[in-house]
């Protein structure tokens, strides 16, 4: 088949939605015609313009692997952003990039990290986790001990309740996807649910909260449901398998899925069951912004529904017309990921995009769908519906309920928490690519 009969027979194929949206599965289905159509060419043409030969790396023997694996030099650009680069003894945040990821897994040297303080340095062997308060018989828990208890692993997005805070800018910032969105990560983790040893201790009737410490020189702590902790709340040891990182929580954290990433407390060390929240800063003020209306948005834990591309996205460049697949993560607190739409005309037209299985609730969904750029302007976004029925909202719904930010931080109701409204990437004649509101 000839490179121009493969192309040919390719736009025979009707579009999903206006400029160069094609349902996905007619990249599944269209064969030489994409291999063609996106520069590639067909094995017989290359053996004909070229003779196959060793590269110098085939020429002589690799290098050793060591005890834990490193990643090739050629990925060392894939790396966290650092808010806080020298670790001077303040808050820092690490961002994943997640423009130069794909899947739905996060590595765990580049999840997302927050810390008001620094990781602490612990001792395993001496760390240790109290139960008390409300309960009928206190606990104390070793590593070791923990072990001992029913082990279960799932697959869980934590996002920072102030991850996509730049969105709520009156005007569109020059930034990329990790900047923006690099807040929230996806990992499997292992652990103890926490109900079984709460269901140990002995829950008294009055208690209806509990209060999660760690073990950071700020002592952070949150206040939680217990309708929470014994719904699917855990007690993580492991992050994809291994031992979790320092800086996410080692040797062990709350997991509280699709909840707000601060109330999920890392190196912890008491849980006290109480009758009512403990009203610290974080909950009064830190994680309490103003509404329009004046009332504070306070104890609001989940994480909704949202979505955003990662590719094509700002530092990725469009190096020529023709065909690309446009792909994103989208998850949600209510479970199950249930459809995701994408415009390539900034919200005028929208085609269904394919899901990546499997569809796990609270976790990372990829999306993938395929877009013949034409060398025109184009306006890149995704609206995502979970299986609870919510859908995510505009920027102008979600900026009317929430306010837009003000220009000077923390003055007439700066918002700062939970965005979860669109993404808009404008793709401009050269291909490059940049955030616009849409």
């Amino acid at each position: 088949m000839s490179k121009h009969s493969s192309i040919d027979s390719f736009r025979d194929l009707r579009p999903a939605a206006a400029n160069g949206l094609y349902d996905r599965r007619a990249f599944l289905k269209g064969g030489t015609a994409f291999a063609t159509a996106i520069g590639g060419y067909t094995l017989s043409e290359t053996l004909n313009a070229q003779s196959l030969v060793d590269d110098p790396w085939s020429a002589s023997a690799g290098t050793p692997t060591g005890p834990y694996e490193a990643r090739s030099r050629f990925e060392n650009s894939v790396v966290r952003t650092m808010t806080n680069p020298n670790g001077e003894p303040r808050s820092q945040q690490s961002r994943t990039p997640h423009h130069m990821l794909d899947g739905t897994f996060t590595p765990n040297g580049l999840h997302f990290v927050i810390s008001r303080s620094g990781p602490p340095d612990i001792d395993p062997d001496q760390h240790r986790l109290a139960i008390h308060g409300l309960v009928k018989q206190p606990l104390i828990f070793t590593l070791d001990s923990l072990m001992r208890y029913p082990m279960v692993s799932r697959m869980a997005f934590v996002e920072c309740g102030g991850n996509s805070a730049p969105m709520w800018s009156p005007e569109p910032l020059d930034a990329n996807v990790q900047a923006l969105h690099g807040l929230v990560s996806s990992a499997e983790w292992s652990g103890v649910m926490l109900s079984t040893l709460l269901e140990e201790a002995g829950i008294e009737p009055s208690a209806k909260w509990l209060i999660a410490e760690g073990s950071d020189s700020l002592a952070l702590h949150r206040s939680v449901p217990l309708s929470k902790a014994l719904d699917d709340a855990m007690i993580a040891m492991y992050q994809n398998g291994e031992r979790l990182m320092p800086g996410n929580g080692y040797p062990m954290r709350l997991l509280l899925p699709g909840w707000e990433g601060n109330m999920n407390v890392k190196w912890l060390r008491r849980i006290e069951l109480v009758d009512q929240p403990a009203m610290s800063i974080y909950e009064a003020r830190t994680y309490a912004p103003i509404l329009p209306g004046g009332k504070a948005y306070q104890f609001y834990f989940l994480q909704e529904v949202k979505s955003f591309i990662t590719h094509p996205s700002p530092g990725l460049l469009l190096s020529d017309h023709g065909f690309y697949e446009i792909s994103g993560i989208a998850y949600s607190a209510n479970g199950r990921i249930s459809k995701v739409m994408v415009s390539a005309d900034g919200g005028e037209s929208w085609a269904e995009a394919e899901l990546q299985a499997p569809v796990l609730p609270k976790a990372f969904t990829r999306f993938r769908i395929p877009w013949q750029w034409d060398g025109g302007p184009a306006v890149l976004q995704s609206r995502a519906w979970d299986e609870a029925g919510y859908v995510q909202p505009t920027r102008s719904e979600i900026v009317a309920a929430r306010g837009e930010a003000s220009r000077v931080p923390n003055v007439n109701g700066f918002p700062s928490q939970h965005y979860n409204g669109p993404t808009s990437w404008q793709v401009n004649q050269t291909g490059e690519v940049k955030h616009v509101y849409a």
